[in-house]
Parts: structure tokens; C-alpha cells; sequence
């Protein structure tokens, strides 16, 4: 792209004229370095060439960039046009009116609705029945929860319980929704140190879908693993242990599941 047109900012408002486009670019401001599958699970209606000429017009509006990690095209978001945009049309004396606007707006809509604060999504090569049983069977959970394991009977409203090895219990909550193998939804928290135990509940809603195979020449099945912590009030201790420890879990149990071996993690586990 030449940097005049850049500049004008004609291929960036293009871009961002399409809502799918914009889904797009909100997935990788979410999460960075997305493949091109990832990225497909989130335009579900669309073909694999349809969300490919999207992520071509986000490139030629120089919007996202892309570089090969071996076999994948990972998609990386580029905000400098965006804001080549902002300093173009809003002078610095506008500007802290604009930010005091944007501030206000963001907060009332965050206020309005039901935001989740952590999201976190991984593709595994098992089927939905086989990920269901490596997080609630105890017997598995040991294997790849740094040896907690699960005391629930899995109905809706019963208690659950992973305690630690050495008996106390790491993480305590209640069942809300049951529907093996798709969906689990608790009200659960982190208790093992004072400060951790010191927080309310929030809710954790595991979601697994089929998605056909992932790799290229290959029928084995592959499910989307989506983990949403939500309801917090407010940026607690709880909060600030998930923000890093989902993922490092939501990674070791993909490991166990196509390799049969834990990913053990340097420095301690993510429990």
C-alpha cells in the first residue's frame, strides 16, 4: 500500500464498513497471532475463502499483518492506520473532550450489559466426549490439573470441590448447568490462600464444539475449547490468578489429550 493512501485513510474506512471484518479485528485485539481457522470459528456462517478475502481486505488496508509460524499464517493486528485516522480528524484540542466522550461511553455500556472479562479458546484433536471426561473424570483430571481432582456428583446444584494433594481445597463453588458433553456452567472460587478466599464467587462457563478436523489431510475429530470467567466484581485476586492461569490449564489439557502426557510448566503449576 502506498503511505499517501495510508494517510487518506480510504482503504481503512473500507475495511471497517463490514461488520465481519470488524469481528475480525475485535478476535485479534482480544487475542493476537490468531490462525486462520481460529478465526473462521468466529464468522461460522461464512466459507473458509469468504473469511480469507476478509482477512485480504484487512491486509491491504494494512490493518492486520501475517507472518508463518511453519505450517500456520498467523494474523496479527496493526492499529497505526486507526490511528493515523484519529490524529487526522481530531485536532489536540478536541482531543480530551473526544477521550472524556469515549470514557463516558464506555463506561455506561459496560455498566448497561453483561460483559465477560476472560475469555480464553483452544482447538484440540479428541472428540466433545473425550474432553468432557478429561475434565470431569477425577482419574483423568489428576493426570493434567497438577493433581486435583473433581468431588461432585455433576447435577445441577451440587456442590463441587478440586482439592490439592496434600487435602485442602484449591477451588470450591456450585453446579449451575449440566449438559454433557457441550456445556458446564459453575459459581466457583479460588480458596487456597486467605486473600484468594477473601473474594465471592464468579461464574466459569466451559463451552465445547465440534469442529471437524483440524490439519490439513486429516479426519481425526477436533473440538473449540472456550473457557468464560465472568461476573467478577471487580479486578480481585481471583480475577488477577485467572487472567494467566486459565490459559496455562486450557494448554495443558490440549497436550494431554492428543499427546496422553501433562505439558509440565516451568515455575510451578497454574492451578
Amino acid at each position: 500500500m502506498e503511505p499517501a493512501a495510508l494517510v487518506e485513510g480510504e482503504e481503512v474506512f473500507r475495511a471497517l464498513a463490514d461488520a465481519g471484518r470488524r469481528r475480525l479485528l475485535d478476535a485479534l485485539y482480544e487475542r493476537d497471532g490468531q490462525t486462520l481457522l481460529e478465526l473462521r470459528a468466529l464468522l461460522p456462517e461464512m466459507t473458509r475463502h469468504g473469511v480469507m478475502k476478509h482477512l485480504g481486505v484487512l491486509e491491504k488496508a494494512g490493518l492486520i499483518t501475517t507472518r508463518r509460524a511453519g505450517r500456520h499464517k498467523l494474523h496479527y493486528l496493526n492499529p497505526v492506520p486507526i490511528r493515523l485516522i484519529h490524529d487526522r480528524w481530531i485536532s489536540k484540542f478536541a482531543q480530551p473532550l473526544v477521550e472524556q466522550l469515549a470514557a463516558l461511553k464506555r463506561f455506561v455500556e459496560e455498566q448497561a450489559m453483561e460483559r465477560p472479562r476472560h475469555v480464553f479458546e483452544v482447538f484440540v484433536r479428541a472428540t466433545p466426549e473425550q474432553v468432557w471426561a478429561a475434565y470431569t473424570d477425577p482419574d483423568q483430571t489428576r493426570q493434567w490439573l497438577h493433581g486435583l481432582a473433581p468431588e461432585t456428583d455433576w447435577q445441577p446444584g451440587s456442590r463441587v470441590a478440586y482439592r490439592l494433594p496434600d487435602g485442602r481445597v484449591a477451588t470450591e463453588g456450585v453446579l449451575v448447568e449440566v449438559d454433557p458433553p457441550r456445556k458446564l456452567v459453575a459459581r466457583i472460587r479460588k480458596v487456597y490462600t486467605p486473600e484468594l478466599a477473601a473474594d465471592p464467587p464468579y461464574r466459569m462457563t466451559l463451552e465445547i464444539e465440534p469442529v471437524g478436523a483440524v490439519g490439513t489431510g486429516t479426519t481425526a475429530p477436533a473440538c473449540k475449547v472456550t473457557i468464560t470467567c465472568d461476573e467478577f466484581e471487580s479486578e480481585n485476586a481471583n480475577f488477577r490468578l485467572i487472567k494467566g492461569g486459565q490459559r496455562a490449564q486450557l494448554d495443558t489439557l490440549k497436550t494431554f489429550l492428543e499427546t496422553g502426557t501433562p505439558l509440565v510448566l516451568l515455575g510451578g503449576n497454574a492451578a
